[in-house]
């Protein structure tokens, strides 16, 4: 049964009320059905307001007992409703049909004060992406400066940050004895804002023993971005349950208090989250279904978390460097879920999370001591100490696939190509190509720069090549056609003109042009993002290049697709800026061909006094390509056939379409051959 959503469907005042900036979508896959009916299991009521858009909607019912709950979605409201040019998006998949306008921009803040000012006395907890990525003093892209937290402009009474089963079981539990959200301050995960005369003896202990560190002030962040560093390296520093200590930043006379990250949850801890009873549906409400179920319905999440810390990714700061594991028994018992769907036709779309081939820690120290704060465990070196194995995720991968009623597990979650070239036991990529592809296989290079890849934290280019090799040799000699798909960022910091140019020049080499191109998103909080707003590297403080204008990331993107008419101007552009007229010709090796103008400058250089025009060019191009083409299909045409053009072991004198083509009549003489 789906949780409340209408007044009739409730009697009584409800525990919690949970808004969210989604449809509403009963499927681990979606944070809030997890947070919704881990409340309900700690014997709390809980009702859901999705997207609200009036004052009507958010009283549907009432005031809860205990308080609010507050969350944006899945997304940052802002990557959700923008694309990385501010253009409005015109679809949300998270939204019933895919329209757009269901959720506002800002979400939480706006959510949030809608329900302080309606009801000014009932606490309000925030959480999820949104609000985990600024809880602390950030640079926003979409207002292009540096924001307060958001526990500042929303006023909410507290945040969970990171993942929120513990901090949820936790307060839950206080609440069991009574204590108020409001006097809630010491839970792992969670952060609040205050002054610094009301915070707790034990706190300002903690800050005399030094087990608690000041930030640079939101004021000092804003103003110097040498400061922003400093504050962005402190805050990376305590991302790690194990190491870290509660972090203060003043804004203004107040302060942010963010407590230490929960610890990982164990695998008994996973399976019962997701032995919640889970409808794993949108609600039937929506007539039009919602797109984002289509991908995740019949998709299993195995783990959580993510060791290989890209710079631009937001699940470092979000889920945490330490993997964590679902039970093989576990994910085995929610397939046969999935096969007695009566929708299901055999195939698990993907099994995996972050990264479908991190299966556990990246070393056994993280286990007592946590990831590391100075070093990574993969990326672009990968640490000596990291431990390589996918023994027990391809024991997994078998078991799924020997379950009646399932023809086909595929992985679509990202692969780490790097992670698989280290291992030398091949016996995965084996594995992966004989069954777990459905075609294409995704994977993320990035780039093809080193230098542009050690600013991301992926390996360099040298690896995914390996990689390619290898997967196309293992693909031929099982006589399959299976191909990778490479996904590449445009303009990330770190990335000149001239290194588009060698991405495409690449992208050309292997006759590959992307239908998508990705432009780098600064998301907040991302260290990438943190190079993106102070054009500083933040491990050596040295200045990094910046791609800003519009134009310039125009450029970059568009080098990717410089096959595209509509690109031709940017392209030619940009070849011209960087010195790289070489690349605009008729040669094979050159990315575009010139105007009309150039060709007629180059030929009065040669003496030639008639040329054909770039689009004459292409034209004459694609008339011989089409007389090749019309040429192979006729030799198909005509293979087993005699001389006189009869398909061989046919006696009836019937003449195929080569002779026809051939210029013979029906009667098999040459066309005009009866003319004297």
């Amino acid at each position: 049964m789906f949780l409340p959503i209408k007044r009739e469907e409730f009697d009584g005042t409800p525990d919690f009320i949970y808004v969210i900036g989604e449809a509403y979508v009963d499927h681990p896959s979606f944070g809030h059905a997890i947070v919704s009916r881990l409340i309900e299991s700690e014997g709390f009521s809980v009702v859901m307001i999705p997207q609200p858009m009036s004052d009507a909607d958010y009283t549907v019912f009432g005031e809860p007992r205990i308080g609010f709950l507050v969350s944006s979605g899945v997304v940052d409201s802002m990557v959700n409703n923008y694309t990385v040019a501010k253009m409005k998006r015109t679809r949300d998949v998270y939204s019933e049909g895919g329209d757009v306008g269901k959720r506002p921009d800002r979400a939480v803040d706006v959510y949030t004060r809608t329900l302080k000012r309606l009801y000014p006395s009932s606490p309000v907890i925030i959480g999820g992406i949104e609000a985990s990525l600024r809880r602390f003093a950030h640079y926003d892209y979409w207002a292009d400066e540096v924001l307060p937290s958001i526990l500042v402009t929303s006023g909410a009474d507290l945040l969970i940050y990171g993942m929120g089963e513990r901090p949820i079981k936790e307060i839950c539990s206080l609440l069991r004895k009574g204590v108020p959200i409001e006097k809630i301050r010491d839970v792992r995960g969670t952060c609040y804002f205050d002054s610094f005369s009301n915070l707790s003896a034990k706190l300002k202990k903690d800050i005399e023993e030094h087990n608690a560190e000041f930030c640079p002030s939101y004021e000092s962040v804003k103003s110097n971005k040498l400061e922003y560093v400093k504050a962005f390296n402190i805050e990376s520093r305590m991302n790690d349950p194990y190491r870290a200590k509660k972090l203060l930043q003043k804004h203004g006379g107040k302060y942010v208090v963010v407590n230490e990250m929960q610890f990982p949850m164990s695998a008994d801890e996973l399976d019962k989250i997701y032995d919640l009873p889970y409808e794993r549906n949108y609600h039937p409400s929506y007539v039009r279904g919602v797109p984002a179920i289509e991908e995740v319905k019949y998709s299993l999440t195995s783990v959580r978390g993510c060791f290989g810390a890209c710079n631009y990714c937001a699940i470092t700061y979000h889920q945490g460097r330490i993997v964590q594991k679902r039970s093989k028994e576990n994910i085995i018992k929610e397939a046969k879920l999935l096969v007695r769907d009566r929708d299901f036709k055999g195939y698990i779309h993907d099994v995996g999370g972050p990264t479908a081939n991190f299966r556990d820690t990246a070393c056994k120290k993280q286990h007592a001591r946590g990831a590391c704060t100075d070093s990574y465990c993969i990326g672009y070196k990968k640490c000596p100490n990291l431990e390589i194995s996918h023994k027990e995720y391809i024991e997994l991968l078998q078991a799924l696939r020997e379950i009646e009623g399932v023809k086909k597990v595929f992985i679509r979650s990202g692969i780490r190509f790097d992670y698989v070239m280290y291992d030398k036991d091949e016996s995965f990529l084996r594995e992966l190509v004989k069954h777990h592809v459905s075609g294409q296989l995704k994977v993320a290079p990035e780039h093809v720069s080193d230098r542009v890849l050690k600013a991301m934290n992926k390996p360099d280019f040298a690896v995914y090549k390996a990689f390619k090799e290898r997967f196309d040799e293992l693909n031929r000699s099982i006589k399959k056609k299976q191909y990778l798909v490479p996904y590449l960022i445009s303009s990330h910091p770190g990335s000149t003109l001239s290194d588009a140019i060698d991405l495409a020049l690449y992208l050309k080499s292997i006759g590959y042009m992307p239908e998508q191109v990705q432009d780098f998103y600064p998301t907040p909080s991302t260290k990438s993002t943190c190079m993106y707003y102070t054009e500083l590297d933040p491990d050596t403080l040295e200045p990094i290049y910046v791609a800003k204008t519009k134009r310039e990331k125009m450029m970059q993107r568009a080098l990717m697709q410089y096959r595209k008419k509509s690109n031709y101007d940017i392209v030619h552009e940009a070849l011209l800026l960087a010195g790289r007229s070489d690349l605009i010709g008729f040669g094979e090796g050159c990315l575009i061909k010139p105007t009309k103008e150039e060709a007629l400058e180059r030929n009065k250089e040669r003496g030639v006094t008639k040329v054909r025009t770039a689009d004459e060019y292409v034209k004459k191009s694609e008339a011989k390509e089409k007389i090749v083409r019309n040429d192979k299909y006729y030799e198909e045409k005509a293979k087993n056939k005699d001389s006189f053009g009869n398909k061989r072991g046919k006696r009836d004198g019937s003449f195929s379409a080569v002779q026809v083509n051939l210029g013979r009549n029906k009667s098999g003489k040459k066309k005009g051959g009866n003319k004297k």
